[in-house]
């Protein structure tokens, strides 16, 4: 990828970022232009989305901070490891999901 395509995808890819409506408004950002660094994130972002919920609602039943706490610590690295390397202008997955975010969502452009 070059420099040009990162730049012009760059505030889509942070914009996926922001967990629940972001990645919407970053998928309708990216609609025209089909940057593969926005797209990239995109994924990345709607997979962390989508773990978030998930394990949200599998933990809100236990209702215990012991539970709870380590899925906030897990979100939240994710979250961070996914913004920096899109501001940093760099398309790694995240660890542990990031290369199935790829596969699974890889109908999205």
């Amino acid at each position: 990828m070059n420099k040009e395509t990162i730049e012009a995808g760059k505030s889509i890819a942070i914009t996926s970022y922001i967990l629940g409506i972001g990645v919407f408004i970053a998928m309708s950002m990216n609609a025209e232009s089909k940057n593969p660094f926005a797209t990239f994130h995109i994924r990345q972002g709607l997979g962390l989305t989508l773990t978030f919920i998930s394990l949200g609602l599998i933990i809100s039943n236990f209702d215990s901070l012991l539970i709870s706490f380590p899925m906030w610590i897990f979100i939240s690295v994710l979250w961070g490891y996914g913004i920096f390397t899109a501001i940093k202008g760099e398309t790694k997955p995240m660890p542990l999901l990031g290369t199935y975010f790829q596969k699974w969502l890889s109908n999205i452009s």
